[in-house]
């Protein structure tokens, strides 16, 4: 069995609106390995979820999908119609969304939607399904898991319905699972309950992971790759260390700047920020998608294309005309 398990190449999302054509995702590409996590990270807007949705092929009816490659364990999600798309979504790859409560159906009981999944996919019976869910409640740190099955979302807390949604999407055990921002709407500690344990279900099951977020500290914690995107491009990717300890692009030392580091940071100092807004994505954008942000911009910024190109170590490439030595002198005497 291969290790790749998603492989994408030229992934592009184009969206008609009332003012023209919108390109939020532009000629993404990037794969997932068996037990590798992969951060898909950027400010709000970016074309973080839509990239996933695309993938799922979950894109609102107007929204086109294009890719020179777009495959699932060699299988060519580009032609595989509707049916076998629902065969795929839930079994071969899941997702876990955002907002629980919104995700799962409030007229059902947990234990219905869980088994549904399984029942649908796999040829099991309905014990087999309760004992599978059962099972997954209990792993993902859910108590009296049994007497949750007859409850309803509205009677759990947001944790714990994070936690439904995550066995969930295990419940056919999937070989890649999508999380887009499955934090976001919890508190602190929770956050933290609820990355531990996606940790250890992928390690444990062996699955390939996107995780999709805004947060750099759970990016920190819990990547073995990045991708940081914006504007609907990826401006960098590499191995977490790679992009952590040698952040290229300026955009990604922007958003490095802005995390207080303990030990660092003093008790009050001004924190970093980016200036600007992210530019419309409605039409053509020649040049730098960065361009009107970046405090090293040149004229040549402006037109033409700018492509990915290596930075310092192997599988570390960024979007800028500067060379890695100058944006590692700038990043140097912005630290000055």
């Amino acid at each position: 069995m291969s290790d790749l398990i998603l492989e994408v190449r030229d992934l592009v999302v184009d969206i008609p609106v009332a003012t023209g054509m919108l390109h939020p995702v532009q000629s993404i590409s990037f794969d997932v390995t068996r037990g590798e996590t992969l951060c898909i990270v950027g400010e709000s807007g970016c074309g973080k979820s839509l990239t996933s949705l695309a993938v799922m092929d979950l894109l609102p009816g107007t929204a086109s999908r294009t890719a020179s490659v777009l495959k699932l364990d060699d299988e060519d999600l580009q032609s595989a119609g509707e049916r076998r798309m629902t065969d795929i979504r839930g079994n071969k790859m899941a997702m876990i969304f955002q907002e629980p409560m919104t995700s799962l159906n409030p007229a059902y009981t947990i234990g219905n939607q869980l088994e549904e999944a399984l029942l649908r996919h796999k040829q099991v019976s309905g014990a087999e399904a309760r004992e599978r869910a059962i099972y997954l409640l209990e792993k993902v740190g859910i108590t009296a898991a049994a007497s949750r099955l007859t409850q309803y979302p509205h009677q759990l807390s947001g944790g714990l319905r994070q936690r439904v949604m995550i066995a969930m999407a295990l419940m056919c055990g999937p070989d890649l699972i999508i999380a887009d921002e499955p934090t976001t709407a919890l508190d602190v500690t929770i956050q933290a309950q609820i990355l531990h344990l996606l940790a250890d279900l992928q390690k444990e099951f062996n699955m390939g992971m996107i995780l999709i977020t805004h947060d750099l500290g759970v990016v920190a914690r819990v990547a073995d790759r990045v991708a940081v995107m914006y504007a609907g491009q990826i401006v960098e990717t590499g191995t977490a260390k790679q992009v952590f300890e040698n952040p290229t692009h300026p955009y990604t030392q922007g958003l490095l700047e802005c995390i207080p580091i303990p030990g660092k940071t003093e008790r009050g100092a001004p924190l970093g920020s980016i200036p600007g807004i992210v530019p419309s994505l409605v039409g053509d954008l020649p040049g730098c998608h960065f361009a009107d942000r970046c405090p090293h911009v040149m004229d040549a910024c402006r037109s033409g294309q700018v492509d990915l190109r290596p930075s310092f170590e192997d599988g570390h490439v960024f979007r800028c005309l500067l060379t890695p030595d100058q944006s590692a002198a700038n990043l140097k005497k912005g630290a000055a």
